[in-house]
């Protein structure tokens, strides 16, 4: 079975110019590092991903490998991914999701607020185990900020998702606040299952960016946008994957136009 979210019902007032821009600079920090030769490609996951031990000061990198401060390691990590997997869910997210948070504050205060969660996300994951050697990279934190502020702005907005069993596919309505629920519950269930020295999922960094979201996203929202916002569409409905394509953000009938952000009728 293959759950995926596609794209969400909210509409934006302006362009997602910053979102757009991390995706891009996360895509081209990757074709970056897929260029390297195999040892050049860890070096660099050394260099520029966030290493508790040396964050902390406990560990130093070799000469040659040190290519940075260690607190700017921070913001680094958040550019560079693990795989192609690893790169696609990201940018898939933060595309749902990026642009309407941005919308909620504008695009300055959204870029200090990615940073700012990335950042938690960073320290969430390393103070657990302040003496850790190894790397940390993704934007997996700083988007989990994304999601928490998301859950807080449209609990109620639904997400297409994509539902394909066998030979069976479908495109339902999701609740955002069920995506994104039982996301963070994974994510914690996991981090609590898994110890932080065993390296793989930094699923502490993801719980630690959604809770930063949550916190930070009451303070920067701009005057006038109101937290638990309505739907624009109905949940648990669902269509044929070809009418979600011909109706969905990318689809060619959409462009140009901008939905109504007003509330829907069933929205009590």
């Amino acid at each position: 079975m293959l759950f995926l979210p596609l794209y969400d019902d909210n509409p934006t007032r302006r362009r997602p110019v910053v979102t757009i821009g991390l995706i891009i600079a996360c895509v081209a920090v990757f074709a970056w590092q897929v260029t390297l030769p195999g040892r050049e490609g860890d070096i660099a996951i050394f260099s520029f991903g966030v290493i508790p031990a040396v964050l902390f000061g406990i560990e130093e990198l070799p000469p040659g490998v040190a290519q940075v401060p260690a607190w700017t390691t921070i913001v680094t990590s958040m550019f560079m991914h693990g795989g192609f997997l690893h790169l696609g869910g990201n940018m898939l997210f933060l595309w749902i999701f990026g642009n309407n948070v941005e919308d909620s504050m504008g695009r300055g205060r959204f870029l200090l607020f990615y940073l700012l969660c990335g950042t938690a996300a960073a320290l969430a994951q390393s103070l657990p185990d302040p003496t850790s050697t190894i790397p940390m990279v993704g934007a997996s934190g700083a988007i989990g900020g994304v999601l928490g502020a998301y859950i807080l702005l449209h609990p109620r907005a639904n997400v297409r998702c994509l539902v394909w069993i066998i030979i069976f596919a479908t495109i339902i309505n999701v609740p955002a606040v069920i995506v994104l629920g039982f996301w963070f519950a994974g994510q914690v269930l996991s981090g609590v299952a898994t110890p932080t020295s065993s390296g793989g999922v930094a699923f502490w960094a993801h719980v630690g960016g959604f809770v930063a979201g949550m916190v930070l996203i009451p303070f920067f929202r701009e005057k006038g946008v109101r937290l638990m916002d309505g739907a624009h569409s109905r949940p648990f409905t669902t269509m044929p994957p070809r009418q979600a394509l011909e109706t969905g953000p990318w689809s060619p009938k959409r462009r140009g136009s901008v939905p109504s952000a007003g509330r829907s009728p069933w929205d009590r």
